[in-house]
C-alpha cells in the first residue's frame, strides 16, 4: 500500500512554496533594441532574476507542488532529479525551503558554477558519464534511497497550468499589452524538457492568438530532426556543450504539434550569440539564450527582407555568470576546438543591419 503522508505537514509546505512565490515579482520583460531592423522590436522576458536565478525556478515549483499535492513527497523524502543544472539548482532551492534531502544526477561536464549553487542550497551532485545514463540512474536511487525521482523529463508539461494561473505564457503577453506591436509574431524558445514550449504553445491556442512558436536548438539535439522525421527519436554522437536545451532522445515532455518551427543552432554560434546579447544589454547571458538568439536573427532577418513590421519575444533563460569556467572562458573553448570569431561577426551584424 502507497505510503500516506501527514496531510498537515503536505499543506504547511504548499504554502511554503505559495508564500515565496509570493513574494517574488514576476521577471521583467526587456526590449533590446535592434538599430538595423526599423519596424521589428525584440524582447527578451529576463528569467535569470528568479529567487534561483534561472528559467527551471518555475518548473521547480510547479514539479514540488504537482508532488506535493499527488501524494508522492512527504517530510522524509529524498528528492532526486536529473539534470544538466538549471533544474537543479532550482529543486534544490525548494527542497532546502521545505528541509528535505535533494540528490541532483548530472553530467560530469555540468559547468563548476552550477555545481557550486546546487551545494550553497544543500543539494547534493551525483556525477555520470554522460546525458543518457542520468535517466536510469535517477530512478535506481530513488528505489535505493526510497525517494521520489522528479523526472522533469515526464512531468514538466503537465506540471504546470498552461491555461493561465501566472504561468510563463500568460506573463509574457499580459507585459506586452501596452507595446507597439502587443501580439508577437514569434516566440522563440529552446527545449529540454519540452514543458516551456508546451505551456507557450498550448496558451497561443487556448486564447485563439496569431503568434506562431519557433524551437531554438542545439545541432547535436534530437528535437530538430524529430520534427522534420517523426520517426528519429534518438541521436547519437557527441553531445551540445549548451547545457540545460537539447537531448540524446525525444522526452515525454516535449509535444512536436505545437511547434511551428525549428532552428538548428551550432554550439559556436549559441556561444557567440551570448557574448555579443551580454555586451549590448549589460547584463550576462547563458548559451541557451544565445541560442535562441541565433534563431531570432533567422526570423527577423526575413522579416526584414519581406518589409514586415511586429514583435518578437525570446527568454533570457539564465546568467552567463553560470558559465564562467565554460562557455565565457577562452581557453575552454581553445581546447574544444570552437572558433566563435565568425558568429561573432555574424550576429555584430545582424544587430547593425537587421540580417545574418
Amino acid at each position: 500500500m502507497p505510503k500516506l503522508f501527514d496531510r498537515s505537514w503536505v499543506s504547511a509546505a504548499i504554502q511554503t512554496i505559495e508564500a515565496d512565490f509570493n513574494r517574488s515579482s514576476d521577471t521583467h520583460l526587456l526590449r533590446v533594441p535592434l538599430p538595423g531592423a526599423a519596424g521589428v522590436s525584440l524582447y527578451l522576458k529576463d528569467e535569470s532574476t528568479h529567487p534561483s536565478g534561472s528559467l527551471k525556478h518555475r518548473l521547480a515549483r510547479s514539479l514540488f507542488l504537482y508532488g506535493l499535492c499527488n501524494g508522492w513527497i512527504g517530510p522524509d523524502t529524498t528528492i532526486i532529479e536529473a539534470s544538466s543544472g538549471s533544474t537543479a539548482v532550482s529543486e534544490a532551492y525548494f527542497a532546502r525551503m521545505l528541509g528535505l534531502r535533494f540528490i541532483a544526477v548530472m553530467p560530469r561536464s555540468t559547468s563548476a558554477e552550477k555545481i557550486a549553487q546546487i551545494a550553497f542550497y544543500g543539494g547534493e551532485s551525483h556525477f555520470v558519464d554522460s546525458p543518457a545514463q542520468m535517466y536510469a540512474e535517477s530512478a535506481r536511487l530513488a528505489a535505493e534511497l526510497g525517494g521520489h525521482y522528479m523526472d522533469q523529463f515526464t512531468y514538466a508539461e503537465r506540471a504546470t497550468d498552461w491555461r493561465g494561473n501566472n504561468n510563463i505564457a500568460e506573463s509574457i503577453f499580459s507585459q506586452m499589452a501596452q507595446e507597439e506591436h502587443p501580439v508577437p509574431r514569434w516566440i522563440v524558445v529552446g527545449a529540454g524538457t519540452g514543458g516551456t514550449s508546451a505551456t507557450l504553445g498550448r496558451y497561443i491556442r487556448y486564447r485563439r492568438l496569431p503568434t506562431r512558436l519557433c524551437l531554438a536548438d542545439p545541432e547535436a539535439s534530437v528535437f530538430h530532426r524529430h520534427l522534420a522525421d517523426r520517426s528519429v527519436c534518438t541521436v547519437s554522437g557527441p553531445p551540445s556543450v549548451i547545457e540545460g536545451i537539447g537531448r540524446p532522445r525525444c522526452e515525454p515532455s516535449f509535444v512536436p504539434e505545437l511547434i511551428d518551427r525549428a532552428t538548428a543552432v551550432p554550439d559556436a554560434a549559441s556561444l557567440a550569440a551570448a557574448r555579443v546579447l551580454s555586451r549590448r544589454i549589460g547584463r550576462s547571458c547563458g548559451g541557451s539564450t544565445g541560442t535562441n538568439l541565433w534563431a531570432v536573427a533567422q526570423i527577423v532577418g526575413e522579416m526584414v527582407k519581406q518589409g514586415e513590421t511586429g514583435s518578437v519575444v525570446t527568454l533570457l533563460c539564465d546568467s552567463g555568470d553560470r558559465y564562467r569556467s565554460t562557455h565565457f572562458n577562452d581557453d575552454w573553448l581553445k581546447e574544444r576546438g570552437i572558433d566563435i570569431r565568425p558568429a561573432e561577426d555574424a550576429i555584430e551584424r545582424f544587430f547593425e543591419t537587421g540580417v545574418l
